[in-house]
């Protein structure tokens, strides 16, 4: 142990000395282990640190599906009650949605407080409990129930200044009062993905009629499984339940099977592989950071040459030798680490700042003891893998050579050369493959951000309004409520056109069912034709400019007095109508009840162009509009077109507007459609900014590491250079001798790094968009540029060899 100190204590005194080697090394490594401290950070938060629940690698997702069991779909309500009932493998199944009201509460502002509506058995799925009070129970989850609530912990806090006696109070929600049941622990949140959890009411109360629809799959589920049961039974449980409801209720829309995934794998899904594809980025940035300093350090040992070689003259072992210097590698790789920590500090902040809100569990991010633990092994592997290599050639000291008088090169041994010479071609081939990667990102991202939605985004806002069913408990009197918001926004001076729609374009929600064509021949239940579909009012289409193909949009004739109307999108019409006309023909949607119970055909009296609504890389499908009078919802969003230079001073109008038609109304952030449609493709943005940013830095450091190469070899060969000059070589010959070497790296690199991304690159297939893994522009436009940067790196030292003074270069010699 004293011995490893003494080797700590002089190979510090050592690096001091060489304050300016050690700052470069010690920057090199601070960037390569911080930034991957960074992503690890976000990568531990998001997809390796366990759900905040007990026991929660038994808690499941039954994702409702077609036959082909691979759609993700939400589920209605009867279909999950019958779940709840019947299965046998699962404890306990809780239905949830997402949920806002509008607090007033003492003399404070209405506050706008977002939470969940979720079915009695959460609590004992997720094991948890209120710290005061108790949850609801199944009574009190029930549609004609006294209203409840239980607040999250920082609602309590704020709003109730941390009240032990509010179990019992009675607060305001908008046009209501709810009882306060209880207060949930500190930290709580559900859903796991949600960034706040401010308070939890029963599900049942919020449906109105969608609790008796079973093709209103609006409903999200969460399982936890029996002890000894395994999800394969449940799902084929599931599977088993979705066949005998599709027998009880074959008019109903279609019944659903279940995909039984685990809940972890539901909230990362679709941020895993982004994030391993940017920690697999930057551990290429700390390779070549390593080669780096690899190189740095046997530059270093060529000079220490003779010192290597009294130690061992004096009776140092190898083994001995090797100790000491990996010390110092160690040293200067821990003095990098502690340096990567503020970067890895500032990285996060930078993260957490231009990371899309869709990523989950962000706000979990941080540098926690796991993240400092990979930080402390990252440095002792890094401080390894870059000084084993120098140490191991400063061992094999010659002592004739280095000891003799004039052992000027014994430092330039062609094995050390060699070495040099393989970590400069690694590093261009590991800067190829992060160019080539973020070139592919990129690409996609330009040619994503191209694509139109199908409407016209600008100098339209958005909002959603759900109105409250204590205050509007009839279907008419929603629709009434409605139609008065619209006519009184209709009003406000530059509003072009004002209309309601549910789901909302690149909203994240959908609803799709099943449905006939009238006068064809029945289909079994697996083959009925289903299609998305949309709920609107008359000037929706007028709204976001979405072009009418043929007939007619929605009027005030198409009210619930008159006959059931539809309008199709071409991919519709194109798809079940193909060689006929689809104007005039009749749909029946299942699960649309008419006067005799039966579904009312509805006919086709419009064709409309497609619209993405799902992502602006997802094509369009199948989809139909049904009039808002003739299918009436309590949950709505508002689109309006201005006609005002800017939109968003529009903002304050409508919000007064809606709040003087009803004082109660809950509105939350009203935006600009742009947002949604820059949203859509915020993940796609991100990670093509943070690849380029990597593979910039990346390029910088492998011309760093050609540059440190070429200046030492010309360093090494300043003798040989002055006799060419002195026997006649011109500039030329001597550029052509240096760039010579120079070039020979590069080109070795390129085809390395040219094989290694026709191979890595195919694990960004599902990243990208119109371009293909080995799209051959990207290709060859990045090999061009790491070929320009590098020679650029090359030339500068083979001009300096060309300014060799022969007379001096012969008289060093």
């Amino acid at each position: 142990m004293e011995t490893l100190f003494r080797d700590v204590r002089y190979g510090i005194r050592s690096l001091l000395k060489r304050p300016g080697f050690t700052a470069i090394a010690v920057i090199t490594l601070a960037l390569g282990i911080g930034a991957n401290t960074a992503i690890f950070s976000v990568v531990n938060a998001v997809l390796l640190r366990p759900l905040p629940y007990a026991e929660a690698e038994q808690l499941f997702v039954p994702w409702g599906s077609r036959t082909d069991l691979q759609d993700r779909t939400n589920v209605s309500y009867p279909d999950f009650v019958d779940w709840q009932a019947q299965t046998r493998t699962l404890e306990h199944v809780a239905a949830y949605n997402s949920s806002g009201a509008l607090l007033r509460e003492g003399d404070a502002d209405p506050e706008p407080i977002s939470g969940a509506a979720v079915s009695a058995d959460l609590f004992p799925l997720l094991k948890v409990a209120p710290i005061l009070g108790r949850p609801f129970t199944r009574a009190d989850d029930q549609p004609n129930a006294p209203p409840v609530i239980v607040l999250g912990y920082g609602l309590w806090q704020r709003r109730f200044n941390a009240n032990p006696n509010i179990v019992g109070k009675q607060i305001r929600l908008g046009s209501t009062s709810a009882t306060v049941l209880g207060v949930m622990p500190e930290g709580f949140r559900f859903p796991a993905q949600a960034t706040k959890t401010e308070f939890l009411r029963p599900l049942a109360t919020t449906l109105g009629d969608r609790i008796q629809r079973r093709n209103s799959y609006s409903l999200r589920v969460v399982a936890r499984l029996k002890t000894g049961a395994t999800a394969a039974a449940a799902e084929s449980e599931m599977r088993a339940i979705g066949a005998l409801l599709e027998q009880q209720y074959p008019d109903e829309g279609f019944r659903l099977g279940a995909r039984l995934i685990s809940l972890h794998e539901s909230v990362t899904w679709g941020s895993r592989t982004p994030l391993l594809v940017l920690l697999g980025a930057v551990g290429f940035v700390l390779l070549i950071a390593c080669a780096n300093v690899a190189n740095l350090l046997l530059a270093r040992a060529a000079a220490r040459h003779r010192e290597m070689a009294i130690r061992a003259a004096l009776g140092a072992g190898r083994r001995r030798v090797v100790r000491q210097l990996l010390t110092e590698s160690l040293s200067l790789s821990f003095l990098g680490g502690a340096l990567g920590l503020l970067v890895a500090w500032w990285g996060v902040h930078f993260l957490l700042a231009a990371s899309p809100l869709n990523i989950p569990r962000l706000k979990d991010v941080g540098l926690d003891t796991s993240v400092l633990a990979f930080t402390a092994i990252v440095s002792v592997l890094t401080g390894v893998i870059f000084g084993l290599a120098p140490a191991l050639q400063a061992s094999r000291a010659d002592l004739q050579d280095a000891l003799k008088e004039g052992g000027r090169n014994a430092g330039g041994s062609v094995v050390r050369n060699r070495v040099r010479a393989l970590l400069v071609v690694v590093e261009v081939a590991l800067s190829l493959v992060l160019l080539v990667g973020a070139g592919l990102l990129g690409k996609s991202f330009l040619l994503l951000s191209e694509v139109r939605p199908g409407f016209e985004p600008e100098h339209v806002l958005t909002t959603d309004l759900s109105l409250a069913r204590a205050k509007y408990p009839k279907p008419e009197q929603q629709q009434a409520g409605f139609a008065e918001i619209v006519r009184r926004v209709e009003a406000i001076p530059s509003v072009e056109a004002a209309a309601l729609i549910y789901p909302l374009p690149l909203g994240g929600d959908s609803n799709s069912g099943t449905f006939l064509i009238a006068g064809r021949p029945a289909l079994r239940p697996e083959d009925k034709p289903t299609s998305n579909h949309r709920t609107i009012s008359p000037d929706y289409f007028r709204a976001l400019n979405i072009p009418l193909s043929r007939g007619r949009s929605f009027d005030g004739r198409d009210n619930q007095h008159g006959p059931p109307v539809i309008i199709v999108n071409e991919t519709f019409a194109r798809l079940y109508f193909a060689g006929t006309e689809p104007l005039g023909q009749h749909i029946i949607v299942e699960g649309e009840r008419g006067d005799n119970g039966v579904p009312p055909p509805r006919e086709i009296i419009g064709i409309v162009g497609d619209v993405r609504h799902e992502s602006l890389d997802t094509e369009s499908g199948p989809e139909y509009y049904v009039p808002y009078s003739q299918s009436p919802e309590a949950f709505m969003s508002l689109v309006v077109r201005s006609s005002a230079a800017n939109p968003d001073s529009l903002a304050a109008s409508l919000r007064e507007v809606i709040k003087q038609m009803d004082k109660d109304q809950y509105v939350p952030a009203i935006q600009p459609m742009t947002k949604l449609v820059a949203e859509s493709v915020a993940r796609r943005r991100f990670n093509a900014l943070l690849t380029g940013l990597f593979a910039v830095v990346a390029l910088l450091l492998a011309s760093v590491g050609i540059f440190g190469v070429l200046n030492y070899t010309v360093a090494q060969r300043t003798p040989e250079i002055g006799l060419r000059v002195a026997l006649g070589a011109q500039t030329r010959d001597v550029l052509r001798l240096v760039l010579g070497q120079g070039v020979r790296l590069i080109l070795f690199g390129l085809a390395l790094g040219l094989a290694a991304s026709f191979a890595l690159t195919r694990v960004l297939r599902g990243m990208l968009y119109g371009v293909t893994p080995t799209d051959p522009l990207t290709f060859v436009a990045v090999s061009f540029l790491l070929a320009s940067v590098a020679l650029l790196a090359c030339y500068i030292p083979a001009r300096r060899a060309t300014k060799v003074d022969p007379m001096v270069a012969l008289r060093y010699e």
